[in-house]
């Protein structure tokens, strides 16, 4: 079953920016605005645990902070070396003007 956690407002979340949502289990989604489309993944490069929400968004990529490495907003595949795992995406929606991630990642 769904665990919807609000994000933020849509007005307040501007097109090419990231908020980042702790769950109760510890880990931190990265939740990207990009061109009025939202994506969440975890924010820990799978390399390196580096935090993706430092990083440079490219299209529907995220170029982690550290080493360089692409990885997919879509489907959380690696898609450049140094990382080859990839990171767990969440489900998101808007309802009622507000942004909310699922707290259980995609299968």
């Amino acid at each position: 079953m769904a665990q919807w956690l609000n994000v933020a407002a849509v007005d307040d979340f501007p097109d090419g920016t990231v908020r980042v949502v702790a769950l109760d289990d510890g880990r931190e989604v990265a939740v990207f605005n990009v061109g009025g489309r939202y994506y969440a993944i975890e924010d820990r490069c799978s390399h390196e645990e580096e935090c993706l929400s430092w990083g440079v968004t490219e299209g529907e990529e995220i170029v982690c902070p550290r080493h360089g490495a692409h990885f997919s907003l879509v489907t959380g595949a690696a898609l450049s070396p140094p990382a080859y795992e990839p990171v767990a995406t969440f489900p998101v929606r808007v309802e009622g003007g507000i942004v909310q991630l699922d707290g259980k990642p995609t299968d």
